[in-house]
């Protein structure tokens, strides 16, 4: 064995029908010019067990389906992710899955593969997505050796890039949903902050077109547009 084998993460070992599984799930695609109605969209939150992008771990999966322009509500995902040497943390206070309920919840590569396969071809949302996004990754590859190459848009950049007259850029979930005064009777957990987030985009989506944004890819790139002008040095 060489010595860059150690250095090398393992490949984690699969059942032979997780393999297979793998093999069958679709590439994420690039985000396209039909119209933001037209696109499936996934949205999706997670709990972690903390925020430390290379530490913690996700402890559940939450996801809701944007499609023709409404909340498929026939179409959710929500797992909690087995964890046998989960320790009490004070992010517990937050999401409330203490260690017995994690004990029990599904194996993590059984779980990440159904949400992959429930998740398809279709790009994400998330508020806060790059955070959503690392930890996503991070577990699909210790799970399942899988690179996660879907797209994924930030919905906390789309509200300000279509609402600035909110004047609440580094506004989190509670502040955009207090603004827009949605009424949504649960919170922080990874189905009902999904759901929240997923009424919120609707809102958005409504406020895109408006504004002459009509297509998912047309959307990333006013995306873009506006980060690179918001780190613009302004004299």
């Amino acid at each position: 064995m060489s010595l860059f084998s150690w250095l090398r993460p393992a490949t984690p070992l699969l059942a032979e029908d997780l393999q297979l599984r793998l093999q069958r799930l679709p590439l994420g695609a690039e985000l396209r010019e039909c119209s933001l109605r037209e696109q499936r969209w996934v949205v999706l939150d997670l709990e972690t067990t903390g925020l430390n992008l290379n530490k913690d771990r996700v402890l559940s999966i939450g996801a809701v389906v944007i499609e023709d322009g409404a909340i498929d509500f026939s179409q959710q995902f929500e797992r909690t992710l087995q964890c046998v040497d989960m320790k009490l943390a004070p992010s517990m206070l937050i999401h409330g899955l203490g260690p017995s309920a994690i004990a029990a919840g599904s194996d993590p590569a059984e779980a990440l593969l159904e949400f992959m396969e429930f998740l398809g071809d279709s790009p994400v949302l998330a508020f806060h997505a790059p955070f959503d996004q690392h930890m996503l990754g991070r577990a699909l590859k210790d799970h399942l050796g899988y690179k996660l190459q879907h797209p994924f848009l930030d919905v906390a950049d789309i509200a300000p890039l279509l609402c600035p007259q909110a004047n609440i850029r580094e506004a989190g979930l509670d502040e955009w949903i207090d603004w827009f005064k949605l009424e949504v009777f649960e919170r922080h957990n990874a189905s009902a902050d999904a759901l929240a987030t997923a009424e919120l985009a609707l809102i958005l989506f409504s406020r895109a077109r408006q504004q002459q944004i009509h297509s998912p890819l047309n959307l990333q790139q006013r995306i873009s547009q506006w980060k690179r002008r918001q780190r613009a040095p302004s004299f």
